[in-house]
């Protein structure tokens, strides 16, 4: 059993993905949503490249991106100066 963590946010596997896949003999779409592989806090930003090449090799359906990614913006925003450091 294969415990290398695919999507972070979400704490998917890829033991996770190919038995979602081969249990419910389902669509590379199906296995995101019944796992949560890419959704979760970066929006699938990190981890999506990782998650279609595993759901491509478990269902041999290529990456579909009719449905565009959602875009999630930061939890509140951070002011530059924060970032560089600068204190006011």
């Amino acid at each position: 059993m294969d415990k290398t963590i695919i999507c972070r946010c979400e704490e998917v596997s890829l033991h996770d993905i190919q038995h979602t896949a081969a249990t419910y003999n389902c669509s590379a779409r199906e296995v995101k949503l019944r796992t949560r592989a890419g959704m979760g806090y970066c929006g699938g930003r990190t981890c999506r490249p990782a998650v279609d090449a595993v759901l491509e090799a478990a269902t041999g359906e290529k990456a579909g991106h009719d449905i565009p990614m959602k875009v999630q913006p930061p939890v509140r925003p951070v002011s530059l100066s924060v970032l560089g450091g600068e204190v006011k």
